[in-house]
């Protein structure tokens, strides 16, 4: 086993993104929960980046969506990646926090409405409309490009502890896992 400071398999991480990028679905990964009922829930989710120079995974998220009521519950969280051009699957486990609007941190704050200003305008529209799951209205939303962060806008920040990296093509696969901040891997059997 070997140990070291920092997060070696972010490394991996973001040369996989870069080796892929010419696929558009490179940014998107799996995200699972477990509900109320404690039936395990999964969605599809966009990767936004890591928050400043951390390991933490910033997903962007609707407020009224059931993965918040799920997070509400648990806030134990799996992503799934997978990487079709160069066959490298990423199982991060970790958890995750939900920084919305009525967070009193203003550090938390000033990163919601940052991820809310990096977003696309199309991205951003999404959150004004009627909550998910409710008849559409023909009235389009309407967003003032100046405003901050809309009401139903979340930030999900996904905090990594085990990441279970497996790559097919030449059947490695290494575990890393987080104590104390420091990351230790291992070489298994894939």
């Amino acid at each position: 086993m070997s140990s070291s400071v920092g997060t070696p398999w972010k490394q991996l991480l973001l040369c996989s993104i870069q080796a892929n990028s010419r696929l558009n679905h490179s940014s998107y990964l799996q995200l699972a929960t477990v509900s109320a009922n404690d039936r395990p829930s999964n969605r599809t989710v966009v990767f936004r980046g890591f928050m400043d120079d951390t390991d933490k995974i910033l997903i962007h998220s609707d407020i009224r969506t059931r993965k918040i009521d799920d997070l509400k519950h648990s806030p134990f969280a799996e992503i799934c990646w997978y990487f079709s051009d160069t066959w490298e699957q990423f199982r991060i486990s970790g958890r995750v926090e939900v920084i919305d609007g009525t967070n009193t941190d203003p550090s938390k704050l000033e990163q919601r409405a940052s991820s809310w200003f990096a977003s696309s305008l199309k991205s951003r529209l999404q959150y004004t409309s009627p909550a998910p799951g409710i008849p559409l209205s023909s009235q389009q939303p309407l967003l003032d490009d100046r405003a901050g962060p809309a009401p139903a806008f979340c930030l999900l920040v996904f905090d990594p502890h085990e990441v279970d990296y497996l790559n097919l093509k030449s059947s490695k696969r290494v575990m890393f896992s987080s104590g104390s901040n420091i990351w230790t891997s291992e070489e298994v059997s894939p």
